[in-house]
């Protein structure tokens, strides 16, 4: 069989407008590997919180943490799971503390050159993935052969945040989601160091009114439209180089 070419797609957005649910159903069908960059910043947030660190008051010690610490995916599970030094982090990505916190990690701009230059690493061992965050398409891949933009009103992204916290069993007023991703936008428009914008060559999706579904298909079809040499199968593939811990960081 011949070689797929290189393909790296990259989806950007605001909190609560659909990134990583729809990232992960576009590379299982499109046969590409899912980067998930906004677990490496709630995974160095987790490990920063149980080591003792504040990093709204330390952000010197975040920084070494960040230049110190090894980061890997499990590029075996489905989503993968982050590894760092080892230990299994996934569980802790999404814990109450780790998203109150996150933003005083990723504003700092020395963490965001480490991440960003590890990020990049991984596009380079691995040049087929989809990678979702808020500054993949302007920073990590400016020359991704795909860029996406995905938005979505602020009080439909705090309802769909309510709701998923509500299936985790967490209680949650849509009203005080609502004020934490409207801070959440605020910060990350507003810092100086990879801030989120639409780049210029990017596709803008609103997905206010769309169901996954629906902006999956329509993401799956533009790619497959013009891309379609690169991509394996016709719908739902997986791709077969998967590696475990151990992968790049």
């Amino acid at each position: 069989m011949a070689q797929l070419s290189p393909l790296i797609v990259t989806l950007d957005g605001p909190a609560g407008s659909g990134k990583s649910s729809v990232a992960h159903r576009l590379a299982r069908r499109l046969g590409l590997r899912f980067l998930d960059t906004g677990a490496m910043y709630r995974g160095l947030t987790a490990v920063c919180l149980d080591r003792g660190i504040d990093p709204g008051r330390e952000p010197a010690a975040v920084v070494e943490l960040a230049g110190k610490v090894r980061m890997e995916f499990d590029w075996g599970t489905d989503p993968p799971r982050l590894y760092v030094e080892g230990r299994d982090v996934t569980p802790r990505l999404r814990d109450p503390d780790v998203t109150a916190r996150v933003s005083d990690v990723a504003v700092l701009p020395e963490v965001r050159r480490v991440l960003v230059r590890a990020q990049q690493r991984i596009g380079e061992s691995c040049p087929r993935l989809i990678s979702e965050g808020r500054d993949q398409g302007s920073v990590v891949f400016p020359g991704a052969q795909v860029k996406f933009y995905l938005e979505a009103s602020p009080h439909v992204r705090a309802k769909r945040r309510a709701e998923q916290l509500r299936q985790e069993g967490r209680a949650a007023e849509e009203s005080q989601v609502l004020v934490g991703i409207q801070e959440r936008d605020r910060r990350d428009t507003g810092r100086s160091e990879g801030p989120l914008i639409c780049p210029e060559d990017a596709i803008r999706v609103d997905t206010s009114d769309l169901t996954l579904d629906q902006v999956v298909d329509r993401l799956e079809a533009h790619v497959r439209t013009r891309y379609g040499e690169a991509v394996a199968g016709p719908g739902g593939g997986r791709s077969s180089d998967a590696a475990g811990p151990g992968g790049p960081r």
